[in-house]
Formats: structure tokens, C-alpha cells, sequence
């Protein structure tokens, strides 16, 4: 089998790289850099994104389009200016995967699009699946829906599309975890906000099996909410957190202090919504972390 990622050196794509080559499937990374190599014989890089650059000229033949590419959401406060990078970047990118598997003779048989749970808006008391008909209006949801609405258009030209809604990633040296975890390696971890805010969460390796199980399971298409079956809510969240690492869970932050500081992005710790896995738990997927102390104690095992 023959993969292409876009996005392939963030910390989805490359542990998603690692899965797809230890299965012995050939991989290409498309990136923005000018020239690339691997010591890996399946493993191979393409420019994109540059003028005078056709990678379509080299993805002939691939079974899947992987789409990973984005600005992070956790680096840097949201100023006008990030947010405009945050949303471009999302767009553009998949603008450009249109234009490529536009044009190549043999299209892939599925095209895995990155896209997020913040779609759903913010709540503490409903629960969202695939079939929540209602977005948000906030800058997430907006930023999501106009993404996906890029994305989207693939179905016109035949190609099974999903649209992979990433909950809360959670990695030792990636994602937000770290920045969750440093006040409690510091003894000042405890409540953020009110502490009923859900986290939607999901363990890296779970995230990356899910895509290979997408591409592989052809009755599979639109919106699949990549996220664990037993989400959890910030205190609850906090407190095993404390509880892997050998912390206090006793230092609480209220909503007015974190404000400041972090500006609108406040809303990734001090909101969530309750998203639940529906349409890969009734196509059979099992996940391997299925609950956050599990996930937990494995990550910081490492």
C-alpha cells in the first residue's frame, strides 16, 4: 500500500509514518522543504507548496491521501494575525490537495482529512456524536466548518472522504499535554476554571490506528469523531493527572486568572464538549486506551 502525508513531520504524522512503515507500507511525506532525504527505503519526501513544484507528477499510483497540515492551536496567543495563519493554513493546504489529486489520472481510493471536535461548540451538559446536527459559532467551530467545507468537495470528484475530528491529543512531548502537565511537576496542579468542563480526549496511538482503520474500512466516509469513549471533565482529568505523576491535584485556577494571560485561547482549558466515537465504535474499532488513567499511565511510563 502507498500513503501520502501531508503534514508527515508533526507529532500525528510522524507517529503515523512509524505505524505505516513498521506495516510495511510505503510511505511519502509531502513538505515544504526544498530537498529531503530518508535512510528509510520505504520512506520518501515530496516538495509542495512552492512555486514550480508539481508533486502530483510523483503520487500516481497511491492508495491514500493522508491531510495533517495545519498552524498548531496550542503555540502562540490568538492574536488577529495567528488567527488568520491558523485558518489559511488550513485552507490553503487543502485547497492544494484538491488541486493535486484533481489531477492525477489514478485518484486514491480514500482521502483522510484532519479536522476537529471544537466544530461542536462548547457545553457541559450535551452530548456530541457524528449525527449533532447543530455547530458552534465560536472561533473553533467557524474555523472547523469552513475546513471542512474545503474538504468536502472531494465527494464531487468520487473519492471516499473522512473527515477525522481530532479530539484532545494526548502525547508525552506533544499536543497540550505537556502544558497541562507542568504545574503539576511543579506542585501547583489543581482545578482550572469551574472544573466541569469535558475533555474529549484521545491517546496518540489510538489516533494513528484509527486512520489506517479508516482507510481500511471502505463503509466509512464523512465526519468520525477520533476521540475515546470515556471522555472525562477537567477536575476529574486533574486530578489523575496528579495522581500518574505523583502530584497534588490542590492548586486551583479560576477562569478570570487564566484569562488574561492566555486571551481567547482560554477556551481550550476553560471549555470542552462531551463527544463520543459512535461511528468508529459501531464499525468495530477497538481502542486500545479506552479510559484517561490507562492512557495516562502509559504516557508517562515512557
Amino acid at each position: 500500500m502507498k500513503i501520502a502525508i501531508a503534514g508527515g513531520s508533526g507529532f500525528v504524522g510522524k507517529a503515523l509514518g512509524d505505524l505505516c512503515l513498521q506495516k510495511g507500507y510505503e510511505v511519502t511525506v509531502l513538505t515544504r522543504s526544498e530537498s529531503r532525504t530518508s535512510d528509510h527505503p520505504r520512506l520518501s519526501y515530496i516538495q509542495w507548496l512552492s512555486p514550480n513544484t508539481e508533486p502530483e507528477t510523483h503520487l500516481e499510483g497511491f492508495n491514500a491521501f493522508i491531510n495533517l497540515s495545519g498552524e498548531s492551536l496550542n503555540s502562540g496567543r490568538w492574536t488577529r494575525k495567528r488567527k488568520k495563519q491558523i485558518v489559511d493554513s488550513r485552507i490553503s493546504t487543502t485547497k492544494e490537495l484538491k488541486r493535486i489529486v484533481s489531477a492525477l489520472e489514478k485518484k486514491p481510493d480514500v482521502v483522510v482529512q484532519a479536522s476537529a471536535i471544537g466544530i461542536y461548540g462548547t457545553s457541559t451538559d450535551q452530548t456530541f456524536t457524528e449525527d449533532s446536527a447543530e455547530y458552534g459559532s465560536d472561533f473553533l467551530a467557524e474555523t472547523v466548518k469552513a475546513w471542512e467545507k474545503e474538504a468536502e468537495a472531494l465527494n464531487e470528484i468520487g473519492i471516499r472522504t473522512c473527515l477525522a475530528r481530532f479530539g484532545v491529543i494526548l502525547e508525552k512531548d506533544g499536543g497540550a499535554l505537556p502544558l497541562m502537565a507542568l504545574p503539576y511537576k511543579l506542585f501547583a496542579g489543581g482545578r482550572l476554571g469551574r472544573g466541569d468542563q469535558w475533555v474529549s480526549w484521545v491517546h496518540l496511538e489510538d489516533v494513528v490506528r484509527s486512520i489506517l482503520y479508516l482507510i481500511h474500512n471502505p463503509t466509512l466516509q464523512g465526519p468520525i469523531n477520533i476521540t475515546a469513549p470515556n471522555p472525562t471533565q477537567m477536575n476529574d482529568f486533574g486530578k489523575t493527572l496528579g495522581r500518574v505523576l505523583n502530584r497534588p491535584h490542590w492548586f486551583p485556577t479560576p477562569g478570570f486568572a487564566l484569562r488574561p494571560a492566555l486571551g481567547e485561547k482560554s477556551m481550550l482549558v476553560l471549555k470542552g464538549q462531551k463527544v463520543l466515537p459512535e461511528k468508529l465504535k459501531h464499525a468495530g474499532f477497538t481502542f486500545q486506551y479506552p479510559d484517561v488513567d490507562q492512557a495516562l499511565q502509559q504516557i508517562f511510563s515512557k
